[in-house]
């Protein structure tokens, strides 16, 4: 029970779980060292692509912006201009469009799930196949805009003009109803 040899090989397994513990640690010490936290570029100009996440954008004037691909969760454009503004496939998650301008934006693939896009104008906008799962549009103007195949579940429309905007399915334009419901 105590001789040599199970003393020995009992040094060895310990040295071979110390030697796996160093590597472990060495290896979690340098992701940790050169992993280096993404950063948002807010003071980076308007362009495809950027991160602009957690940023805040209030009261701007980008119009004709090409935001395409941009990464935009979190970030706010409080009374910000997007007129005829490129967002196609940006990920707006969570972002804040609360009183801004994106008349005839293209807004298409993006996902703007959880946005609020309260007040804003949307006329003629096209949201073609964005995900706007439960976004926020009360009292958003939408007339005219494009939502073909855009995903809506929990999106709140209360109180949004509607009007000769196509609805989901493509085909379907609603009418002049009460505000917040396509007739």
């Amino acid at each position: 029970r105590g001789g040599p040899v199970h003393r020995s090989q009992a040094a060895q397994g310990r040295r071979a779980v110390t030697r796996r513990l160093t590597g472990l640690f060495a290896a979690t010490v340098t992701v940790l060292i050169f992993a280096t936290p993404v950063r948002a570029e807010c003071d980076a100009d308007a362009a495809p692509g950027v991160d602009w996440r957690r940023c805040t954008l209030d009261q701007r004037v980008m119009i004709e912006a090409d935001l395409s691909g941009a990464l935009l969760r979190d970030a706010s454009f409080v009374r910000t201009d997007l007129s005829r503004a490129n967002l196609s496939r940006a990920v707006g998650f969570r972002a804040k469009f609360v009183n801004t301008r994106l008349e005839d934006a293209v807004l298409d693939g993006g996902d703007f799930t959880e946005a609020d896009f309260t007040k804003a104008d949307l006329a003629r906008a096209s949201l073609k196949g964005s995900d706007l799962r439960r976004a926020r549009f009360f009292q958003a103007t939408l007339t005219g805009a494009d939502l073909t195949g855009a995903q809506l579940a929990g999106a709140d429309f209360t109180r949004a003009d509607l009007a000769g905007a196509r609805w989901t399915d493509g085909k379907h334009v609603c009418g002049d109803g009460p505000r917040g419901q396509c007739n």
